[in-house]
């Protein structure tokens, strides 16, 4: 991938730090190398720093989506704050960071929702080794969104798993996993949060391991691994005759932080933000997408591929957010 610049501390002006040992010199103090993105990776910095209060720390990050909340400032910002050098630069290992890596020789190399292939000529120059941060329990849900797809697929549970780098995306050996539950009514807000939790966990009790080089690792099962791709904007639209479950599903999955949930109506588009109970339905006849009833205070009820969902909080483009009731009028027709 190409790398994005920043005006101040971009691959066009990039310096390698002052201090840089030569080779075969061991480093008086631990040099950690972040790859990150998101709040999370923010976070993982500021604990970072905590734990190791007097480590060199170099910081990587990439501008976000316009469809995702903003993180590469707050992480520029982080880095300031902790003393790190920062660069904005999504391919690391990218012909101007060729000399960093050769004279560097990093301590260590983390990963923290990093969505690029750092190549093994990088993570083979450090000291001991390069690890990831992966939001899933290894080898089920490799690859992109994996909370987002769990609660997609009405798992009850997901984790967080530390594990080396490697090769092949996602396939290298775990050093330690935290399973993290996922209630029923819980939204990806609320299970990221408890994600981000197991990270600072992993963390803070495997970082010591890490650094001296004595961290047990064990192979993960292959077999039972399985693998989803980068996922789009346009999967975030309401299939209304799928099951009422599942649409609950997609619209707490993919809430705030997300872009929502979405369908249409006459044309505008609708966020879907919020729904309450699935229940069988009466209306059999009844074409999905079909507001069935309007509930004052609660919401609106719509017709699904298996029975009845209630949409509680919605939003049209260009307006605020707000309940169901006060927008949908029986007989309405969502979708597609």
């Amino acid at each position: 991938p190409s790398a994005d610049a920043h005006p101040n501390h971009g691959p066009a002006n990039i310096r390698c730090p002052r201090r840089i040992p030569s080779r075969g010199t061991r480093l008086s103090q631990a040099h950690i190398v972040l790859c990150c993105a998101t709040e999370r990776g923010n976070r993982v910095l500021r604990r970072l720093r905590e734990l190791e209060p007097t480590a060199r720390l170099t910081v990587f990050s990439f501008r976000e989506t316009t469809w995702e909340p903003p993180f590469l400032e707050n992480i520029h910002r982080t880095a300031q704050e902790s003393g790190a050098v920062f660069f904005e630069q999504s391919d690391v290992g990218s012909p101007e960071f060729s000399q960093f890596w050769r004279l560097e020789s990093p301590t260590l190399l983390l990963a923290v929702n990093w969505r690029y292939i750092i190549s093994p000529t990088v993570y083979s120059s450090t000291e001991m080794g390069a690890y990831v941060f992966h939001d899933s329990l290894l080898p089920r849900y490799r690859g992109f969104s994996p909370t987002v797809r769990a609660m997609i697929n009405g798992e009850d549970r997901t984790g967080a798993t530390l594990f080396a780098m490697a090769e092949r995306v996602d396939e290298g050996d775990i050093v330690d996993q935290i399973v993290v539950p996922i209630g029923p009514s819980e939204a990806i807000a609320q299970v990221t949060d408890k994600v981000t939790v197991a990270y600072l966990e992993l963390l803070g009790r495997n970082l010591p391991a890490l650094l001296a080089g004595t961290a047990h690792l064990a192979p993960q099962d292959h077999p039972q691994a399985t693998y989803y791709p980068r996922r789009s904007p346009e999967e975030n639209k309401i299939d209304w005759s799928q099951s009422a479950r599942q649409i609950k599903n997609l619209i707490r999955a993919v809430g705030q932080p997300y872009s929502g949930a979405y369908t249409n109506l006459t044309g505008a588009t609708v966020r879907v933000w919020e729904a309450g109970w699935c229940q069988d339905s009466d209306t059999a006849h009844t074409e999905p997408g079909t507001v069935t009833e309007v509930i004052p205070g609660l919401g609106a009820t719509v017709e699904t591929g298996d029975g009845t969902i209630l949409l509680t909080m919605i939003q049209f483009a260009g307006s605020t957010r707000t309940r169901a009731d006060t927008q949908l009028t029986s007989g309405m027709r969502l979708g597609p």
